[in-house]
């Protein structure tokens, strides 16, 4: 039997794993940039903050997934809570380093002109400085989305969805009649969601970043 007819005898099961593979680093950026944007709002102006914030989410980073995840199963369990945590904290350096990156190069002279005008404080971030710091905080969210996409697999050592359940069966049962074809499967079905997803962030990037900001 090739991978082709694999796939195909194991449509719905696997489709379900897709889908919840990419639901869950979904899911998990998305948490990530809001935890992250709000740490890189809160340090940006701060030289030894930013140097701090991104020096613990680089740490973090240097552990490897199954040691965290060995760490986190105690106090979360199996399954989705430790893939979540342990998910959201590999995302935060690329989210956090970008938005402190994308806020300290706004130009100073466009926040003084808004503030000029009478915008508050909190306009002047969320209107200008945030809006010109956008693109460069996506191009985060897409290198932690393609991170993530290949942690979510070693999830799976803790019971946590997606199709890295396919990669760990098949390496486990190495030798017998699927084996190749299961974790084959997983694998290159992780690499094309990990294509479609980053499709995706360009056409995000297309309709959200105004042509001007884009140069």
């Amino acid at each position: 039997m090739n991978v082709l007819q694999y796939v195909a005898d194991r449509w719905d099961r696997l489709s379900l794993q897709a889908f919840l593979h990419v639901s869950a680093v979904v899911q998990c950026t998305v948490l990530a940039t809001v935890l992250g944007v709000a740490i890189g709002v809160a340090v940006y102006r701060s030289p030894a903050g930013s140097a701090l914030a991104t020096a613990l989410a680089s740490t973090i980073l240097t552990i490897p997934s199954f040691a965290l995840l060995a760490l986190l199963i105690p106090v979360f369990g199996l399954g989705a809570n430790t893939t979540v945590v342990a998910l959201v904290l590999y995302a935060l350096l690329p989210i956090v380093r970008n938005t402190v990156v994308g806020l300290a190069g706004v130009d100073p002279a466009v926040s003084d002109a808004a503030r000029g005008i009478g915008m508050s404080r909190f306009g002047v971030l969320a209107r200008v400085e945030l809006r010109l710091a956008w693109p460069t905080i996506l191009a985060g969210m897409r290198v932690a989305t393609q991170m993530l996409m290949g942690i979510a697999v070693i999830a799976a050592y803790a019971k946590g969805p997606g199709l890295g359940s396919e990669v760990f069966s098949g390496l486990a049962n190495a030798g017998s009649a699927n084996s190749m074809n299961q974790a084959l499967t997983g694998t290159i079905g992780v690499v094309i969601l990990a294509l479609l997803l980053d499709g995706v962030y360009v056409l995000v990037n297309r309709f959200t970043v105004s042509r001007g900001v884009r140069g």
